[in-house]
């Protein structure tokens, strides 16, 4: 097990490009699927969810060549389905959430899948019925092995139907589409999701000769087709790794440009950054966060506490609450983080709290921060890392503290964040892999 040491209470500055988005490219990649032409995906991130679901689709029988940096083709023309009744498969997918997407095009190509329970952070509860609940209006059955915790899927014949899913699940969604552009008929999808990574996604059958309509909306209608083709696909940056840089900026008092931000693809997001008073010019596709000692938190028309809460796109992303509670820590005033969709991800303000933070963790889903001000820095500690975006928010904490900290369990952050020491190095931060 790795750890990080960080020596924190440095002033960041300079320039950082983010990565590909992590979300998108595991709905991208699991859309190779699709086709037995060759799929060629650009910027993706090398981070190692991405790279484990790549190595599992290897063994599936997918060919993936890598043609540079970040760019690779995919050529799913000889799948081995018998892969799937294996336990190095179950034991390989069970840890990594991601893989679940490779159903949908696995049941609308084969007209069956196989997966175990999958695993990821260690966030509360994240239940498959909006997958299961798709593909059985397209169809489909389902079978659970509760000792083996194993779902089989499977269809003599799939048919397009209306669905209206009870929560607006981005991988749910994402796995009912793939399953369903193939499937013949209209299928119609209401109360999709529709964050950035559904939208490439979609963007990109289209491109394979896919027929779907409403791209951008949380109503989807597909006329499914026989067959796709290859195409070239861009990963979006990620929204997630540009929110964490502008909350690391405000924690440091430093002077950060971000390059390549997508900037219209970023919704809500600098929006509630202002609102916690921290400022940033957008131009050209570049974020600039100037340096600023104190950033002072709104509150709402009528006094009351400002409240953050996550919501589905186009409301605020709830992988970046993490780093929004942290960034509260420092500035002038209170702020309620309202973590709606999961109720473990707030379990990590214990760690902020011995470091120094006025934190009040109301229950599972509340906290209220009473800032700091940037009158008394955090204190050094030692701690772990529980889940990629606690991680990466106690990595803020860390780099604006005053002394050494400790952070264990870095895997977790390796798993969303491309070698985030190297490239935090090069804005001056005292950072150290051990």
């Amino acid at each position: 097990m790795s750890s990080f040491e960080v020596i924190g209470g440095r002033h960041l500055q300079g320039e950082i490009t983010p990565q590909g988005a992590k979300n998108e490219a595991l709905q991208v990649v699991c859309a190779t699927l699709l086709t037995n032409e060759t799929v060629l995906i650009d910027n993706l991130p090398d981070i190692l969810d991405v790279n484990n679901l790549m190595n599992l689709l290897r063994e599936l029988g997918v060919e993936i060549q890598k043609l540079s940096d970040r760019k690779f083709s995919f050529t799913a023309q000889n799948i081995n389905l018998d892969y799937l009744k294996t336990k190095e498969f179950k034991k390989k997918a069970a840890s990594l959430r991601g893989s679940i997407m490779i159903m949908g095009p696995l049941l609308a190509r084969f007209k069956k899948a196989f997966f175990p329970k999958p695993g990821g952070d260690k966030i509360g509860r994240r239940r498959m019925d909006t997958h299961f609940y798709g593909f059985e209006k397209l169809g489909a059955s389902f079978d659970f092995d509760s000792e083996e915790i194993f779902y089989t899927v499977h269809a003599d014949h799939l048919k397009g139907s209306y669905m209206l899913l009870d929560e607006a699940s981005v991988t749910g969604t994402a796995n009912i589409v793939m399953a369903a552009v193939l499937t013949p008929g209209t299928t119609t999808i209401y109360n999709a999701a529709c964050e950035p990574y559904v939208q490439q996604l979609c963007k990109m059958l289209v491109n394979m000769g896919a027929k779907i309509h409403g791209i951008g909306s949380n109503l989807l209608t597909i006329e499914g087709v026989s067959q796709l083709k290859g195409c070239k696909h861009r990963v979006l940056s990620d929204m997630i790794e540009i929110g964490s840089f502008i909350g690391l900026a405000a924690m440091t008092g430093g002077e950060i440009t971000i390059k390549e931000a997508d900037a219209n693809q970023l919704g809500i997001i600098p929006l509630a950054f202002r609102r916690m008073g921290i400022e940033m010019q957008i131009k050209d596709n570049e974020i600039y966060i100037p340096p600023k000692q104190n950033y002072h938190i709104e509150t709402f028309i009528d006094g009351s506490i400002m409240t953050i809460a996550d919501a589905p796109w186009p409301g605020l992303t709830p992988d970046l609450l993490s780093v929004f509670l942290v960034v509260a820590t420092q500035a002038n005033g209170s702020v309620l983080i309202h973590q709606k969709m999961f109720e473990s991800r707030l379990f990590f303000v214990d760690k902020l709290i011995d470091m120094g933070a006025r934190i009040i963790l109301c229950d599972p889903h509340r906290a209220t921060v009473i800032g700091l001000n940037h009158e008394t820095p955090l204190r050094a500690s030692v701690m772990t890392s529980p889940d990629i975006r606690a991680g990466v928010a106690l990595l803020i904490a860390a780099l604006s503290a005053k002394g050494k900290s400790i952070i264990h369990n870095i895997e977790q952050i390796d798993r969303g964040y491309e070698r985030i020491d190297e490239r935090l190095r090069l804005l001056g931060a005292e950072i150290n892999r051990i």
